[in-house]
């Protein structure tokens, strides 16, 4: 079985048990807000966010923060489900690109560059394939 096979059914998998319907909420302070109208924070394919370019010691504070927040329910979530942290951490980056990014806001898929999502979907991964279904 191949390493996207493998993503794929598992994404599949905890869609069809996920009772999250949506990306998890997690809280935005203004710092955030600000970074990501800016295009200097946006959203991953692996559900973190990440910093394109420089930016001041708040905004990585603020990124940092969340992003420990967002490993903390994946932790919680994937012992639930018994899948890796990383393996629900990417379901979450599939809900959240399809669903959360909004128009003129980057987003980043693996280690590809940052993109600005324009008025139409973002093409995710292959593995979020199986979101759809």
């Amino acid at each position: 079985m191949t390493r996207s096979f493998s993503r794929t059914a598992l994404v599949a998998a905890l869609l069809g048990l996920s009772t999250l319907g949506t990306a998890p909420a997690f809280a935005q302070d203004a710092v955030i807000s600000a970074a990501k109208a800016a295009g200097t924070v946006g959203e991953q394919a692996d559900g973190y966010l990440g910093i394109k370019g420089s930016v001041g010691s708040d905004v990585r504070a603020a990124v940092d923060a969340l992003n420990i927040k967002r490993r903390a329910a994946y932790t919680d979530l994937a012992a639930k489900r018994g899948v890796t942290v990383q393996d629900m951490a990417a379901v979450t980056g599939c809900q959240t690109l399809a669903g959360r990014v909004s128009q003129g806001q980057i987003y980043r898929i693996g280690a590809g560059d940052w993109q600005t999502k324009g008025a139409g979907p973002i093409a995710l991964p292959d593995y979020c394939a199986a979101a759809g279904k």
